[in-house]
C-alpha cells in the first residue's frame, strides 16, 4: 500500500544511467499523485510501437548515446503541457545536456519554473554492476536484478510470469559508453544547477527506502 504524500514540486532527478532515478521517482509520483515523466519510457514506447521517432531514435539508444536534443525536447514539452503535469510533476531522465536544460529553462512559465534538482550520487563501481545485472519484464514492465532483486523463477517475472529480458543499453558494450556520454555531457548539469540555487544531493548508494525517506524530506 502506497501512503499519500503531499508535493507541490517540480522537479529533475538527475544523475549516472544506474543511479535509481527512475525506480525513485515512480514511487514518490505514486504517493504524492504528480506526474512522473520518464523520457526514457517515452522512447521505448515509441520503439516498441515501431514509430518513426521510435526507429531513429533506437539506433542512438542501441549504441548507449544520446537522442538528438531537438526530439526530446519536442517531446517533452508537449507532455509537461498536459492536465496531469499542471500542478507538479518528476522529470526522469530530462535534461540530460546543457542545451536542454536551457531550453527547458526557456519554456517554463515563471509560476512553473524548477523548484528542485535532486542529484542521485553512486559510486561508478556501483553503478555498472547495477546497469550489467538488470531485467525488465517484457510484459508489465517490472525491473528486476540478477543479483540485488532476483526472481523466484529465473528469466521469469513474478507479478506477471513475462519474460525477463535485458535492455540493449544494458549490455557491456554499450554501459561504457553510456557513463562515458554522463560524464562528458550531463555531469556539466551540476555546476548550471548549482549556479541556479536548485541542486540538492542524496547518497543513493544506500537501500532504496533510506533514499526514498529523504527525497520526500528534500522535496518538501
Amino acid at each position: 500500500m502506497v501512503m499519500a504524500v503531499s508535493l507541490q514540486a517540480r522537479c529533475v532527478f538527475l544523475g549516472a544511467p544506474g543511479a535509481g532515478k527512475g525506480t525513485q521517482a515512480k514511487r514518490v509520483a505514486a504517493a504524492a499523485s504528480v506526474a512522473h515523466i520518464s523520457t526514457g519510457d517515452m522512447l521505448r514506447q515509441e520503439v516498441a510501437a515501431g514509430t518513426p521517432l521510435g526507429r531513429a531514435a533506437k539506433e542512438f539508444m542501441d549504441a548507449g548515446k544520446l537522442v538528438p536534443d531537438e526530439v526530446i525536447i519536442s517531446m517533452v514539452q508537449e507532455r509537461i503541457r498536459q492536465p496531469d503535469a499542471r500542478a507538479a510533476w518528476i522529470l526522469d531522465g530530462f535534461p540530460r545536456t546543457l542545451p536542454q536544460a536551457e531550453a527547458l529553462d526557456r519554456n517554463l512559465p515563471r509560476e512553473a519554473a524548477l523548484t528542485h534538482v535532486i542529484y542521485f550520487a553512486v559510486p561508478e563501481a556501483a553503478l555498472v554492476g547495477r546497469l550489467s545485472g538488470r531485467r525488465s519484464c517484457s510484459r508489465c514492465g517490472a525491473i528486476w536484478h540478477v543479483e540485488h532483486q532476483p526472481t523466484r523463477r529465473e528469466g521469469i517475472c513474478d507479478r506477471c510470469d513475462g519474460e525477463l529480458l535485458q535492455r540493449s543499453d544494458d549490455r557491456p558494450e554499450a554501459i561504457g559508453k553510456r557513463l562515458e556520454v554522463y560524464r562528458s555531457q550531463t555531469a556539466p548539469l551540476l555546476a548550471y544547477y548549482r549556479d541556479h540555487q536548485v541542486l540538492r544531493e542524496v547518497d543513493a548508494n544506500r537501500p532504496p527506502d533510506v533514499v526514498y525517506q529523504e527525497l520526500l524530506k528534500l522535496m518538501q
